[in-house]
C-alpha cells in the first residue's frame, strides 16, 4: 500500500507551494537602560546612532585611528551613540541633554520615544541641563515637548552661541537652536549659569561642573546620593577605542583643543582614581560604566546588565 501511495505523495511534494521565511523588519525597540544609584534613579535614554568619520575628525594620523578602531573589531564610518540621562531624584525630574530631534537626520531624534518607552512623560521633566550646545544635545530641548521644565547651561556657551556673529556663521542650525532657546527665554524658563567657579547646584544633589575646552561652556554634571556618584560627561570624548587607550588625542569638534585634552585627562584620572559612574553622550548605549587606568591610558567597563532595577 505505501509502495503504491509513495508516488502521490512525492508529486504532492513537489507541486506544494513554498512559505518564506517573514521579513526581515530591521530597526531596534526604544532605548533605555536604568540604574540605581543611592537614592536616584538614573535612566539612559538613546537618541539613535550617527556614522562619523572619526579618522578624519580626530587630530592623529588616520592610519593610526584605523589601527585603534580595527583592534576594537570596528571601521570607519564610526557608528556613534548619542545618548541622554534622566535624572530622577524622587522630588526632581532632571534630563541630561536632549538629543538632536531633527537637526540630523532620520537616524537620531528617538529620545522622546525613549522617554515615554522608559515609564515617563515630557511634562514631568522639571529641567533640562544641557552640557553644551551643540546641536545633538541641545537640539531636542523644545519648550513645547518640555511644557514644565527649565533650561540650564553655562552662561559661556550661551554668550558664545547666541551671539549675532556665531548665529550669522552657523547657518539654519544655529538659527534652530537659537529658536529653542528663545522659546524657553519667552516663558521665563532660561537660566544660564555661571559654571566657572564649580559646583553649581540644579537641584539638591545635581551640580554643574565647567569642563571648559570642547565649548567655551562645556559642563560636566555629577548626581551624588548617599555616597554614590555618577558624573555625565558630554562631549569630553567622542571616540572610546581611540580616546581611553589614549587620552591626549583631540577631535575637530572641539573649540578649543589645548583646554579640552587637559579637562578630559582630570576626568579621567579622577574617575578612575575614584571609582565612580561616569554616563557619556557617544560611548555605545547605554554609555554608562567607569574607568580603570592603564600604563598612559584606561580601560573602559561597561556597566554590569542588571534586569533587577
Amino acid at each position: 500500500m505505501l509502495k503504491r501511495l509513495l508516488p502521490a505523495v512525492l508529486a504532492l511534494a513537489c507541486t506544494a507551494p513554498a512559505f518564506a521565511a517573514g521579513p526581515q523588519l530591521k530597526g531596534q525597540a526604544p532605548g533605555w537602560y536604568r540604574l540605581q544609584l543611592g537614592d536616584f534613579e538614573v535612566t539612559a535614554l538613546n537618541d539613535g546612532t550617527l556614522d562619523l568619520p572619526v579618522d578624519q575628525l580626530l587630530q592623529q594620523p588616520a592610519a593610526k585611528t584605523l589601527k585603534a578602531l580595527q583592534h576594537a573589531y570596528l571601521g570607519v564610518p564610526l557608528e556613534t551613540s548619542v545618548n541622554a540621562y534622566l535624572v530622577n531624584t524622587g522630588a526632581k525630574l532632571v534630563l541630561v541633554d536632549s538629543g538632536a530631534a531633527g537637526l540630523f537626520g532620520p537616524t537620531l531624534g528617538r529620545l522622546l520615544a525613549s522617554l515615554k518607552a522608559a515609564g515617563y512623560t515630557p511634562e514631568q521633566v522639571d529641567e533640562i541641563v544641557i552640557t553644551h550646545m551643540h546641536g545633538d544635545h541641545i537640539g531636542g530641548a523644545s519648550s513645547t515637548a518640555f511644557p514644565n521644565a527649565t533650561l540650564r547651561l553655562d552662561k559661556r556657551d550661551a554668550d558664545f552661541w547666541l551671539s549675532p556673529e556665531q548665529i550669522a556663521k552657523g547657518g539654519e542650525g544655529a538659527k534652530a537652536i537659537a529658536g529653542l532657546v528663545k522659546g524657553f527665554a519667552d516663558t521665563g524658563r532660561f537660566k544660564p549659569f555661571d559654571g566657572s567657579a564649580g559646583g553649581v547646584e540644579i537641584v539638591p544633589g545635581v551640580k554643574a561642573f565647567p569642563a571648559y575646552g570642547h565649548t567655551p561652556g562645556h559642563s560636566n554634571y555629577v548626581a551624588e546620593s548617599k555616597g554614590q556618584k555618577m558624573m555625565f560627561w558630554g562631549d569630553l570624548m567622542h571616540v572610546a577605542a581611540v580616546q581611553f587607550p589614549d587620552p591626549s588625542v583631540t577631535i575637530q569638534f572641539d573649540s578649543d583643543p589645548k583646554a579640552a585634552r587637559p579637562a578630559r585627562e582630570k576626568a579621567y584620572e579622577a574617575a578612575a582614581k575614584d571609582g565612580y559612574y561616569v554616563a557619556v553622550t557617544h560611548v555605545s548605549f547605554p554609555g554608562i560604566g567607569k574607568l580603570r587606568a592603564d600604563g598612559k591610558g584606561y580601560d573602559w567597563l561597561p556597566v554590569n546588565y542588571s534586569a533587577n532595577r
